[in-house]
């Protein structure tokens, strides 16, 4: 971390809203109402304490008890394990910090005490790191996605059942209205009602692992394994393709992100090869997704469309596909490459029948990925 002229103070209401962000992400209602909740609660307590900014974040952030595990999953992850979270914003002008590659940076042994500001960058540099893209990042930094990635919780679309359950409004219930009716011996009564529930849709992931993909094939997992571990609905299913089709999803049971992508590592005969996207995606839908995997489920492609094989049987299964899906998703991690068209032969075949396109390139682009699976529609 280098210190350069004096230049705008850090302010410690970006953290919190970066903080929001991650939480969302996570599962957990952040609305911009507890954000400034979260930035007046500060204004009271020390910001440089971490026990003074947890309760404040905890207090204000969580709506209910199955808040608080991803709350402090997330807090942990975000923060790091500096004992200072957050520092005031200096009412002069002071140094501005400026993160540096961590290969630049000098050791720990090396640098006095004088030289370590108060001021804990670590939020900071998370909002630096959402940004940038997965493949240009180094160890360090690929430690902090992995603990970032780990806090996620992927929620998907929901879909209508045929079951009913008590509702405000829908149809009248009948029987329950004359229970209540016999209930108040005859007296007019209120209507009872009932209405379709609902359920969250499947989610399937097919996530590219050839060789083309291998900057950011373990930065995908680690969102597949997080997706993998939904709180309630349809368990998510997930697939490696490559040059062979490898259904991974047992492997990403496991609760470790890490024993779980070592699991997927040995059970991948393919890793780091070629593609065969249109044979592969045949395959799935011979094999599972005609019979029932793939109707009315979210599919999500994470893939950069490069394909040794032939684009016109890619074409004709993404068409396939398509009718069977719910929504047909596709993340492309080059597509947040500045200039990028999808001219690639298997891209521009399986264009036409994807729902959604966006890119998946960094940690906000998965952040997007997944509220884009939720229900939200892309804006790319």
């Amino acid at each position: 971390m280098a210190v350069d002229p004096p230049g705008p103070t850090y302010d410690a209401a970006d953290s919190v809203v970066g903080l929001a962000r991650t939480l969302r992400a996570a599962g957990v209602d952040a609305s911009p109402d507890r954000v400034h909740s979260m930035v007046a609660a500060l204004d009271l307590v020390d910001v440089t304490s971490r026990p003074d900014v947890y309760w404040a974040g905890r207090l204000t952030l969580c709506g209910s008890a199955d808040d608080i595990e991803r709350y402090d999953r997330v807090f942990a992850a975000y923060f790091g394990d500096r004992p200072a979270a957050l520092a005031r914003r200096p009412s002069v002008p002071a140094a501005r910090l400026r993160v540096v590659p961590a290969s630049d940076a000098a050791p720990d042994s090396e640098r006095d005490e004088g030289d370590d500001p108060s001021v804990a960058a670590t939020a900071s540099r998370v909002e630096v790191l959402r940004q940038r893209d997965i493949a240009s990042l180094g160890q360090a930094d690929r430690l902090a996605l992995a603990r970032l990635l780990a806090a996620f919780r992927l929620h998907a679309d929901s879909r209508r059942t045929r079951r009913t359950t008590p509702a405000r409004r829908g149809v009248v219930d009948r029987h329950r209205t004359l229970r209540r009716l016999m209930q108040a011996g005859g007296e007019p009564a209120r209507p009872a009602w009932r209405d379709r529930r609902e359920r969250p849709r499947r989610v399937v992931l097919l996530v590219d692992v050839s060789g083309s993909m291998s900057a950011y094939a373990d930065a995908l997992l680690r969102f597949a394994h997080a997706a993998s571990h939904r709180d309630r609905g349809p368990t998510t299913e997930v697939f490696a393709i490559g040059t062979r089709l490898t259904r991974v999803s047992r492997e990403l049971a496991h609760r470790d992100p890490d024993l779980a992508l070592a699991a997927v590592a040995a059970g991948v005969p393919d890793w780091s090869g070629g593609t065969r996207l249109g044979g592969l995606l045949k395959e799935f839908l011979d094999r599972w997704g005609q019979r029932g995997m793939a109707r009315g489920a979210v599919v999500v492609v994470l893939s950069d469309g490069w394909e040794r094989g032939d684009a016109t049987l890619l074409g004709e299964q993404m068409a396939r596909l398509h009718r069977l899906a719910h929504r047909v998703v596709w993340a492309n991690p080059r597509a947040g490459r500045p200039g990028f068209e999808p001219v690639a032969a298997g891209m521009a075949a399986a264009l036409p029948y994807v729902d959604d396109f966006v890119s998946g390139h960094s940690l906000a682009a998965l952040e997007r990925l997944a509220g884009v699976v939720a229900g939200a529609r892309a804006h790319a």
